[in-house]
Formats: C-alpha cells, sequence, structure tokens
C-alpha cells in the first residue's frame, strides 16, 4: 500500500516554511512542545491520511510521526512513519506517501527464520491434534466430578463424626453421674472409645478410596496431557531463541555510527529483555532511516490517526511523546552524541512556590498544595510537600504522608505529625470515612448533569506513568460527578472520587466510556496547558485524636 524505497523517503514540504526557525536542539522525545516545523509536516500528512485512512472507517487508529531533516546538500525536508512492524510495502498513487521501513522486516525472512517457524508451527499443529482427543475432555470432566464427589462425601462423614463425638461426650457426661457398677462403667467406656476409633478408621478408608480413585484418573489424564507439556516447553524454548534472533537483528544506530542491538539495549533495565514491538514505533524507524542515509534529524512529533482504541487515551490528531517502556532504552542510545532540549520533568515547576498551610495542630496538618509540587519526593526532583513539612516540623515522627495528589493537581492534603494520628487518618481511608470533592474543567459540554463512572485501571506497563481501562486485569475505580457550571465549549465539575487509583479523575473524565472530554491542561490524557485544571477543593475527616469532624475547603485557581 506505500512505497517504503530506500530512495524515496524524503519529503520536501509544499507548504510555505521560510517564516519557520530551525530549532536549536532536537526534540525531547517524551516530553516535548511540538515545534512549528513538526506541525507543518504533521498537517501535510494528515492530508494524505485522509484519502486512504477515514477518520470514521472501521479500521483501528495507529501513532504516525514526522521526523524534519536535513539532507546533505542542506535542503530541508521530512521522513513520515506509522508504528509497527507489517508488510507496508507497496505504492498507494492516490495517498503518496512514503513512509520510513521497518527496521528489520519480519515478513521477509531469513532461512533460519524460516525454518524456525516452520518447526514452531509444526509443534502447534500437534499440539492441537493431541488437545483434540475427546479422552482428555472426558478424563478432565471424571477428574473434576470424583474431586467434588470426594469433598462432599468427607465433609458430609465429618460433620456425622461430630455429631457422633457430641453425643459421645453427652453420654460419658451422663456415665459420670449415672452412679453405674464398675463393670458396667468400664463396658460403657470401651464401647465408646471403640466407636471414635471407628469413626476414624472410616474417615481413614473414605479419603483412602477416594484418593484411589482420583490418581488413577489423574495417572490416566497425565499420559495424555504429558506428551502435550512437554511439547509446549520446546515450544517455549524454540520462541524464546527465534525471539532473541529477531531482536539482534534491530541494530539500532546513532549519529557517531554505533550500533546496539535490542538485547544489549534492554539488559541494564528493569524487564531486563526487550517488550514485544520494540524498534518498531514510529521514531525509531525514522532516526534509524536518517542515520543510514546520511540526514541530520532536526525535530520530531509523533500523533494517533483514527479511531479511539478501548484501553488507552488516544484521541484523533493529538500529538503525544514516545513511549517509556518500549523507546526510552532505544531512544537514549539513538540520540547519543546530538544536542536535545532538556528533560522539563527534571526541572522543579514549584520552586519558588509557597505551600498554604491551612490547618496544624500537635497531631495533623493540612496543606494547599499548589499545581507543581510534589506530594513526595521523585526520582529527581526532591523538593516535595513531605519535605517541606518535614522541614518545618522537625519534631514530627512516622511517614507523615496519608494520601497523595499528582504533581500537576493542586488542592488540599492532609498529614500525620505522629505514628498515632498516622494510624488513626489512615483507618479512616480505609473505611471510606474521609470525603473528598474535587472541581476540574473539562474540554467540553455534556448531556447530563450528574452521573457515575466504572471503570477498572491498571498502569500502562509499556508507558508509565499512564494508566488505561482494563476490564480483565485492572482494579475497581468509581467516580461520581456534577455538573456546576458550562463556560464556553467548557464545562466545570464537583468529581467525588469512591476509590483512590492512581490518575483515576483524569482518566474517567478522558476515555471514551467515561465523560469522553478530558481535564484541561491534561498532558497526559488530553492536552497541553498553563496548568492542570484539577483542584482537590474540599476535605473532611475526623480528627484523629479529639473526635471532632474537621471540613476544609479551598477555592480553586482557575
Amino acid at each position: 500500500m506505500f512505497n517504503t524505497s530506500h530512495l524515496s523517503c524524503f519529503t520536501k514540504f509544499t507548504c510555505d516554511i521560510s517564516q519557520y526557525q530551525l530549532p536549536a536542539k532536537f526534540t525531547y522525545p517524551f516530553h516535548y512542545q511540538t515545534h512549528p516545523l513538526a506541525q507543518a509536516a504533521s498537517e501535510e500528512l494528515q492530508l494524505k491520511l485522509k484519502r486512504f485512512h477515514p477518520v470514521d472507517s472501521e479500521q483501528q487508529g495507529r501513532m504516525y510521526g514526522v521526523l524534519i531533516v536535513k539532507d546533505m546538500q542542506g535542503s530541508l525536508g521530512y521522513l513520515s512513519a506509522l508504528s509497527g512492524n507489517a508488510n507496508e510495502s507497496g505504492t498507494d498513487e492516490r495517498a503518496e506517501i512514503n513512509f520510513v521501513p521497518t527496521i528489520h522486516q519480519a515478513y521477509k525472512q531469513s532461512e533460519f527464520e524460516q525454518t524456525q517457524q516452520i518447526e514452531i508451527n509444526g509443534i502447534n499443529k500437534t499440539i492441537a491434534q493431541l488437545e483434540a482427543n475427546p479422552d482428555i475432555c472426558k478424563l478432565t470432566l471424571l477428574l473434576e466430578t470424583e474431586v467434588g464427589k470426594s469433598e462432599e462425601e468427607i465433609v458430609c462423614l465429618q460433620q456425622q463424626m461430630r455429631e457422633n463425638k457430641k453425643a459421645r461426650k453427652e453420654k460419658r457426661a451422663w456415665l459420670s453421674s449415672a452412679g453405674l457398677p464398675e463393670d458396667e462403667h468400664r463396658d460403657i467406656s470401651i464401647e465408646l472409645s471403640r466407636a471414635s476409633v471407628t469413626d476414624k478408621k472410616a474417615l481413614q478408608a473414605l479419603k483412602l478410596h477416594h484418593q484411589t480413585s482420583i490418581n488413577l484418573t489423574s495417572s490416566r489424564l497425565l499420559q495424555l496431557t504429558d506428551e502435550i507439556e512437554s511439547l509446549k516447553k520446546i515450544r517455549k524454548k524454540r520462541s524464546t531463541t527465534l525471539q532473541k534472533h529477531f531482536f539482534k537483528q534491530y541494530q539500532m544506530l546513532n549519529c557517531k555510527g554505533e550500533r546496539k542491538d535490542l538485547i544489549e539495549l534492554f539488559s541494564d533495565t528493569i524487564v531486563q529483555k526487550p517488550p514485544a514491538g520494540s524498534g518498531d514505533c514510529a521514531a525509531p524507524k525514522m532516526l534509524q532511516y536518517a542515520f543510514e542515509n546520511k540526514l541530520t534529524p532536526l525535530c520530531m512529533a509523533e500523533f494517533w490517526w483514527g479511531t479511539q482504541p478501548k484501553s488507552e487515551i488516544r484521541k484523533h490528531q493529538h500529538f503525544y511523546p514516545a513511549c517509556q517502556g518500549k523507546c526510552q532504552p532505544i531512544l537514549s542510545h539513538m540520540l547519543t552524541g546530538m544536542e536535545v532540549d532538556e528533560n522539563p520533568l527534571l526541572i522543579n515547576p514549584a520552586e519558588g512556590l509557597d505551600l498554604e498551610i491551612v490547618f496544624q495542630d500537635e497531631h495533623v496538618v493540612v496543606v494547599n498544595k499548589p499545581a507543581g509540587l510534589l506530594s513526595v519526593p521523585g526520582k529527581s526532583i526532591k523538593d516535595s510537600v513531605y519535605t517541606r513539612i518535614k522541614a518545618q516540623f522537625p519534631q514530627a515522627t512516622g511517614s507523615l504522608i496519608i494520601h497523595r495528589l499528582d504533581m500537576a493537581t493542586s488542592g488540599l492534603l492532609m498529614l500525620a505529625l505522629n505514628e498515632r494520628a498516622h494510624k488513626n487518618l489512615q483507618q479512616q481511608f480505609l473505611d471510606k470515612e474521609v470525603s473528598k470533592r474535587y472541581v476540574a474543567t473539562i474540554e467540553g459540554k455534556l448531556e447530563n448533569t450528574a452521573g457515575e463512572i466504572c471503570l477498572p485501571l491498571r498502569g500502562d506497563f509499556d508507558d508509565r506513568p499512564k494508566q488505561m481501562v482494563c476490564h480483565e486485569h485492572g482494579k475497581y475505580a468509581e467516580t461520581h460527578w456534577q455538573l456546576i457550571e458550562e463556560i464556553g465549549n467548557t464545562s466545570k465539575l464537583f468529581l467525588y472520587p469512591i476509590t483512590g487509583r492512581t490518575h483515576q479523575l483524569r482518566m474517567h473524565c478522558a476515555h471514551p466510556d467515561g465523560l469522553n472530554l478530558p481535564i484541561i491542561g491534561d498532558g497526559l490524557y488530553g492536552t497541553s496547558a498553563d496548568r492542570l485544571h484539577l483542584h482537590a477543593q474540599r476535605l473532611s475527616f475526623r480528627h484523629p485524636i479529639t473526635k471532632e469532624q474537621l471540613t476544609f475547603e479551598v477555592e480553586e485557581g482557575f
């Protein structure tokens, strides 16, 4: 569908770019404001995308990228790429898009790769044939039935034994005060003891009977499944070998001409091995092509085109940074030797901002956190609510922090100044006795005036710290909301988080199954602005010592 010839991926601008200055440094790919040149290139690419990928089509949306480059003659142009390692070769005369090629074209397999894949496919076929044996299903059901019957009969007998034991105990109590002759008393005692032994032997016999039957069925089932499990282990080993081979074919370049494969690049990371799809995102592909063809990278941008995915927040035509999980180790190597913009996340935006204390006594302090200040120290920025309160209250004991606010969120935050208060307030959170109300301004208007959102959330392992909706592995998250007022094409809301998941309010506002309207200034799930329009406006809890109900309100600054 697309032309991926090595001679034709350099695209000249059709629009007038004479008014734009060249960037002084290359884009920091994980947090950036789109440069006007990258914006212009993206708009040209999007005009072409409309011809073959309509927004309202059923085709899955995708991430696209542009890289502004200068050739050896000093001519300015750009490269285009789409994320993923699919067979996109060919030409679409209507679209006339020259995407850079994939770094390793997995669909053009080497002889070794073909041989390995044929063997794996053969194992898959054999496993499927073995698993189709009807005896496996029959024996599995028989085993489940036998285990269930065993548990039921054993529980029933144990209940009968408890009743028998109770009756014997009552008879022994009667016997001790009945005043029977000694020989008759002895005979009854022996009879009771024998009855106890008989019950125990009956239980042992029942357990042995069922275990023998279960073991026989299990043995017959294992005879059929052992070969399957053995083949699966062989398949896993072959697949791992093939995957490592694939990853080594990704020889990632930088401007110094240094090459490193994906195995090397991920060896020192937490995951230690490349996630699936590493090296196939737009940014690495464009940089690889530029370095291979003596093109000088100047700036870049990536945007989403098409329908919203079900789990992530991806809005049509919105720009997004490169993902951390797959791209951070790769791009760190590929950008070595280049002058790159500073990472804005290393700059403390709260420097010089005051931390207002709303309430304090010897047990509790409540503060109004400004947007941009961390709740606890980060990896690079140590300035935080915690460090400031620790310095201001040196006599405080314990861990201080009970709950947190996102760095970009402003508002009320409580801290405990001793362990007794901390334990009590923590329990109030666990018992959902703490009441919190947030104010947010979202991009757009709502059809209703109030509602509830229940979308389970989990971390996006490939792109931390972002969250994603996951109905299979996500944690339950519930938010109630109420419209305050509409201002132009925006809506101001009260948000009541019933649970406290990471980025819960931001995700529930932005996700299509939530409000489908991101909070203004949300650079992670919407569009960046001067600040995130989310404020913890109201906080209510019982004082941990006096038990007095305390309620605080601080108005939002947006």
